[in-house]
C-alpha cells in the first residue's frame, strides 16, 4: 500500500501536468502562456509538479489575489510534504536512527 501512495504522489502530478502540456501547450509556454520558456515548466514537473500545476491554473489572469497565492503555497506544502513523507516513511532503513 505505501508503495501505491508513492506512485500515486509522484506519477500522478506529472503525469496530469504532462498530459494537460500536450492538451494545451499555449496555455504552458508562449506568450500568453505561464511560462516564457520550456525549461521552467519542465524542471517544474520534475522538482515541483503540483507547484507547478498550480500555476498554470491560477497564471492567467495573474498571480493578484489573496486565494491565489494561498492556493500557491499550499500546492508547496503539498510538494515539501510528498519529498519529507517518504525520508520520515523510511526512516527505519537507516542504520543508527533509533528505529532499528
Amino acid at each position: 500500500m505505501c508503495c501505491f501512495v508513492t506512485v500515486l504522489i509522484f506519477l500522478g502530478p506529472r503525469f496530469a501536468g504532462l498530459i494537460w502540456w500536450l492538451a494545451q501547450p499555449a496555455r504552458w509556454v508562449g506568450q500568453l502562456g505561464a511560462f516564457n520558456s520550456i525549461i521552467w515548466p519542465i524542471l517544474g514537473l520534475i522538482f515541483l509538479p503540483w507547484t507547478t500545476l498550480m500555476f498554470v491554473l491560477v497564471s492567467p489572469g495573474g498571480i493578484t489575489g489573496f486565494f491565489e497565492w494561498l492556493f500557491l503555497i499550499f500546492a508547496v506544502i503539498i510538494d515539501i510534504g510528498s519529498y519529507g513523507g517518504g525520508g520520515y516513511g523510511n526512516r527505519s532503513l537507516f542504520p543508527g536512527t533509533g528505529y532499528d
